[in-house]
């Protein structure tokens, strides 16, 4: 089960494989989204994203025979590189399915640390049957991105932190996907400070986990488009959705352009490099779409990992608006 106890064992278990991240702050990014703004940071973790700290731990738990037999993961991207660290690190065996579109920086990586890259199409193969096909042809033991709850008590360390660093928030807001980090904050933040309001954020067209709890059971929806490429799960987590369900005041949507404002405007302001998926907690805040009766706001920064040329073209665009 994912408690408040899981997640301090996970904290013991990772120290000193991770990153504590910092808390930001901005004067003129809470003139603009009208509240006092925290920032966690985990852009600033290693491998880019909050995701090295649920694979750590998940890794770091792996029985003997199970290291011997190696890991597997299904990812877009960030999970992809935690994995494929986090084994390195560990002695362990990585074999890592990407979708071929993933962004090219992420690829590159995930290749890096060692991982053997197999490629799905995101449009056509099922991505779990791929990933379960190799795990059992060759002996893998699957790591999944979310939906473990070894993985959400790791994600859950990065609120453990920051309420342990800000204490008197009245929200906590996440970028969510699979609902992992989600899952792990929220009831890291709830031990810490059971008043504490919890909101989810999604794009408007990655909406999944919005529809789910409208319609009260996990909904799944076509393949996505957004320019958030860490957000294009279809459906949440089986794991994860009733703890979203529980602790989620509200699920929150973000278009893309408003991503990509609010991209810029930290990367100009706070002069942090922030990936799309990262920026969309952020952009429900700097576009007022919370409740008016918070003041002090916590948000997760979840992920810095973007490709040059996919940066390049927010950067020109803005260039362009503004001639």
């Amino acid at each position: 089960m994912l408690t408040i106890q899981s997640i301090k064992e996970a904290a013991a278990r990772i120290a000193g494989h991770i990153h504590h991240t910092p808390v930001m702050t901005s004067r003129a990014f809470d003139k603009v989204a009208g509240k006092q703004v925290f920032f966690k940071c985990e852009n600033l973790q290693r491998v880019g994203a909050f995701k090295f700290r649920g694979a750590t731990n998940r890794i770091l738990s792996l029985t003997e025979e199970e290291k011997r037999r190696g890991v597997i993961a299904v990812s877009s991207g960030n999970h992809a590189q935690a994995v494929a660290l986090a084994a390195r690190e560990a002695g362990v065996r990585a074999v890592v399915a990407i979708p071929a579109d993933a962004p090219k920086m992420k690829i590159a990586a995930t290749r890096e640390y060692g991982a053997d890259i197999r490629f799905f199409d995101r449009l056509a193969d099922d991505r779990e049957a791929f990933g379960r096909d190799i795990a059992e042809r060759e002996g893998l033991v699957m790591v999944p991105p979310y939906d473990d709850y070894l993985i959400m008590s790791g994600q859950g360390t990065c609120g453990l932190e920051f309420l342990e660093e800000v204490s008197d928030l009245d929200c906590i807001l996440t970028p969510c996907s699979g609902g992992g980090l989600f899952a792990g904050v929220s009831v890291a933040a709830r031990a810490l400070h059971s008043r504490i309001r919890c909101f989810a954020v999604e794009p408007e067209t990655a909406n999944d986990t919005q529809q789910s709890i409208a319609k009260g059971e996990r909904v799944s929806i076509a393949p996505p488009s957004t320019i958030a490429d860490g957000l294009r799960v279809q459906t949440p987590g089986a794991l994860t959705f009733p703890i979203t369900q529980q602790n989620a005041e509200d699920v929150l949507t973000v278009s893309d352009e408003e991503i990509v404002e609010t991209l810029r405007f930290i990367l100009m302001r706070l002069k942090l490099l922030v990936e799309p998926s990262g920026a969309a907690a952020a952009a429900a805040v700097f576009f007022r779409k919370l409740p008016k009766d918070v003041e002090r706001v916590g948000v997760v920064i979840s992920g810095g990992n973007i490709d040059s040329d996919a940066l390049m073209k927010i950067l020109s665009q803005e260039g362009a608006a503004g001639a």
